[in-house]
């Protein structure tokens, strides 16, 4: 049969699309294909609570999404897309009813930390300075840099432990706590090395360029990307699961935005033994317990401002957060966990009906886990927020099996695809000189499970759409 199409991408998240896009820029024949019955992955908006309340079903707030260096490239703004800017990126409350802010003002945001001023600005300043330098060595796999030194400078910093980093850099405790929360989106236990990296680089985004979320929901993001695709003539599919490479059309290349677990899953693949060994060893990281809320008015923070922040971590002294990043990946878990909450509505009046509120909150969970753990978090965004408990109208909870089963890439409530551990940071799904190829020709991985990881950056997608044109085009 002839050839329909110059590749074919299996999955519309925003590694997908962004593969697609890519290859339909440059000219190649293209279609996405997609299990569900609504696109974006984990990029979803959906009414889970009451009616005329948008929550965003996984990702929320999406720095990475208006930082990554290929999707601001892209015209999405004319296709759309509205970006909402919090007042504050982020705050972390402390138990005694302060609070520290990371401002896109990077001499504000040093200013509240005291004796840690001058390290937070030593710290950071070079980072925000030299980020266009770093970000394309950063988001990409591992190879020779374009900029060597800053980024040679740049890993000394990130390769630590976020615990060892802290500790370096800062006297005081609440300092440490205060970069904990922003490290902590790694899913590493703190003491990991490399977990540093991710403290280091979330900061840098917000103060580079805040953190802000698409107005009226995650799902306007990945609308505004498949705008543009279909404007340029690319097609979707939607509702096409596939277990077979027979059941696509003719196609050059295919690229998967599975994991590695799905992928070898596939059949009519060439892979050879070894590869599919090395696979199959491939791990998983910790996942999360959602949950959602309807509120009739704001969380009603003790801290003015984490009431004008977009986001809030939620942990209140240095072994609290230690531990419950630690025993989760023993299949255990604490009462006081760390918890990173969303605001959308306070900046964003189309997600909720006027005078009520949204809000959005994850603790980080064993993988696998079917417990609920709504008690704990409430009960810690109740220690910060006194009173919340009687705002809430209506909950909504996902476990970590069932964001599985709304996104199977998350594999067991696993957000980042994968564990980004120093072994699986860079040489992800496995070390190789181009990651994204597989030993079938025709066959790509253009997931979070490849270089650079979890995010909605794109950056994945792109990387191995740009393979793909390296290698066939």
């Amino acid at each position: 049969m002839p050839l329909s199409y110059d590749a074919i991408i299996i999955g519309s998240g925003s590694n997908g699309i962004s593969a697609a896009i890519y290859l339909q820029q440059k000219g190649l024949k293209t279609a996405i294909f997609e299990q569900a019955s609504t696109p974006g992955g984990s990029t979803r908006t959906q009414e889970l609570t009451l009616p005329g309340f948008k929550h965003d079903v996984g990702s929320a707030i999406l720095p990475m999404g208006f930082g990554s260096p290929f999707l601001r490239s892209l015209p999405l703004e004319k296709h759309g897309l509205e970006w909402i800017f919090p007042e504050i990126p982020y705050s972390h409350p402390f138990s005694d009813g302060t609070a520290y802010s990371c401002y896109t003002d990077i001499r504000k945001t040093a200013a509240q930390l005291g004796d840690d001023e001058a390290s937070y600005l030593n710290l950071f300043e070079p980072l925000v300075k030299n980020w266009g330098k770093l970000e394309n060595d950063l988001l990409g796999p591992l190879g020779i840099p374009e900029h060597p030194l800053d980024f040679i400078k740049f890993g000394m910093k990130a390769l630590p432990s976020a615990k060892m980093l802290a500790k370096h850099y800062f006297k005081n405790e609440k300092s440490r706590i205060f970069f904990y929360g922003s490290a902590a989106h790694s899913t590493l236990p703190l003491d990991n090395m490399a977990s540093a990296s991710f403290g280091l680089v979330l900061s840098t985004m917000a103060h580079k360029y805040n953190w802000p979320f698409p107005k009226g929901g995650a799902q306007n993001f990945i609308n505004s990307m498949l705008s543009y695709y279909k404007s340029i003539g690319g097609e979707l599919y939607l509702n096409k699961n596939i277990t077979h490479l027979e059941e696509l059309p003719k196609s050059k290349t295919y690229l998967f935005d599975l994991t590695p677990k799905q992928l070898l899953k596939i059949k009519g693949t060439d892979f050879s033994d070894l590869y599919r060994k090395r696979m199959s060893s491939f791990e998983y990281g910790a996942g999360v317990f959602k949950i959602d809320w309807a509120l009739d008015k704001p969380i009603p923070f003790t801290n003015e401002k984490c009431r004008k922040s977009g986001t809030v971590h939620i942990g209140f002294s240095e072994e609290e957060m230690e531990n419950s990043e630690k025993v989760i990946h023993h299949k255990q878990m604490t009462d006081t966990p760390y918890v990173l909450v969303a605001q959308h509505s306070i900046f964003d009046t189309t997600r909720a009906p006027e005078g009520n509120h949204t809000a959005w909150a994850y603790c980080h969970v064993p993988n696998g886990s079917i417990a609920d753990f709504s008690a704990i978090i409430e009960a810690q965004v109740e220690r910060a927020a006194p009173g919340f408990k009687e705002c809430i109208l209506k909950k909504s909870t996902m476990n970590s099996v069932q964001l599985e089963a709304f996104n199977p890439n998350i594999i067991g409530g696993d957000i980042n695809g994968g564990k980004q551990d120093i072994t699986q940071l860079f040489t992800r799904p496995i070390a190789k000189l181009s990651p994204y190829a597989t030993p079938d020709p025709r066959i790509y991985i253009c997931s979070a499970s490849t270089p650079p990881g979890g995010g909605v950056h794109g950056m994945c997608g792109f990387n191995a759409a740009k393979a793909v044109i390296k290698d066939h085009f």
